[in-house]
């Protein structure tokens, strides 16, 4: 994802603390090299994590990196469906509706 896509606060951050950014991207950068898992299932997995976390940023976030993977929206929407009997409906439906924000498909009708 482009510096640029971030939000506001997060690049005022790096441009204060570039060498923290540099730390933190080559740890991610170090742990997705990692033998085992492809990138795809890598970005569902981070996805899967966000929403279990309840994280909306996140959940925003690693909805656009799986996007950028090629993942298709129903393969996103399904994995916030998935985490219902793991977390709760309240929890996934907010979830859902995270994912919504970025991909919009249920907004529309």
């Amino acid at each position: 994802m482009k510096e640029s896509a971030l939000p506001g606060f997060l690049q005022q951050v790096i441009k204060k603390y570039p060498d923290v950014w540099k730390g933190y991207q080559g740890l991610g950068t170090a742990i997705s090299s990692l033998d085992g898992l492809d990138v795809r299932t890598q970005e569902l997995v981070r996805l899967g994590i966000a929403i279990g976390a309840g994280h909306e940023g996140a959940v925003h976030s690693h909805t656009k990196r799986c996007r950028e993977a090629g993942i298709k929206d129903a393969e996103i929407y399904h994995a916030a469906f998935l985490s219902v009997n793991a977390i709760g409906w309240s929890a996934a439906m907010a979830a859902l509706s995270w994912i919504d924000d970025v991909i919009g498909e249920i907004k529309k009708g």
